[in-house]
């Protein structure tokens, strides 16, 4: 086991220790605390993207006469959040179910640097599809102004629900990306928050996403093909 909380597997990989009980704790102990920091995670990686878009949304309801503007805008945020924190608990779901056979089947734990590699590969891919194109532009700041704005806080949360969902789909590859390089891993986080954020925020964010696409898919195909002796 490594500093880092992870465990050396057959096959030149690690696997975090996030996804199993620390020594005396539940399964449901571990999934409160993986979806916990996944939470703040997201708070820390998205809130620099997302920020701009709540505050055209702040302001257009100001514009409107809102008086509770600064409320329906916190709820939309929520709303948003509270999907991303969904989506931890899912992804918790399915490494705590494939890192037990990881660890007890040795054939799978051979095909694991394999399989990470080709979701690289896919992940990046991806970055290039219209799917990704339409989520993306769905998400950036100036869609704010092409939306109906809520009226009530109901409604404020379906905003938020609904653009979390988006924006989901729109970061799938990276998020994917994520995971394979390491969940906890701030670094990989930083890069991860950078790339969506300046997909999003920067001029010709398309060619962003391209770019980004393109790193992931020479580093996924030198992943599957690298020997397991290279570190």
């Amino acid at each position: 086991m490594s500093e880092m909380g992870e465990i050396a597997m057959p096959g030149g990989w690690t696997l975090s220790m996030a996804w199993m009980p620390m020594c005396g704790q539940t399964w449901a102990g571990a999934a409160a605390s993986f979806v916990g920091m996944w939470a703040v995670m997201m708070v820390a990686m998205m809130l620099p993207s997302l920020a701009p878009l709540l505050w055209r949304l702040r302001l257009a309801l100001g514009t409107r006469g809102d008086e509770s503007a600064g409320l329906l805008t916190a709820v939309a945020g929520s709303g948003y959040f509270f999907v991303w924190t969904v989506v931890g608990a899912l992804i918790f779901a399915g490494g705590a179910a494939l890192s037990p056979a990881a660890m007890q089947v040795p054939a799978v734990a051979h095909a694991m640097p394999m399989s990470l590699g080709l979701v690289v590969v896919l992940a990046g891919a991806y970055q290039f599809s219209a799917s990704k194109a339409r989520y993306l532009a769905s998400c950036r700041p100036a869609a704010a102004c092409a939306s109906a704005f809520p009226a009530d806080a109901a409604a404020a949360w379906r905003y938020g629900v609904g653009l979390g969902l988006r924006c989901i789909r729109a970061c799938a590859g990276l998020t994917a990306i994520l995971l394979v390089v390491g969940v906890m891993d701030l670094r990989a986080m930083a890069l991860v928050s950078a790339a969506i954020t300046a997909e999003r925020l920067a001029p010709f964010g398309e060619r962003i996403a391209w770019a980004v696409g393109a790193a992931s898919v020479v580093a996924g195909v030198y992943l599957m093909a690298r020997p397991a002796w290279l570190p």
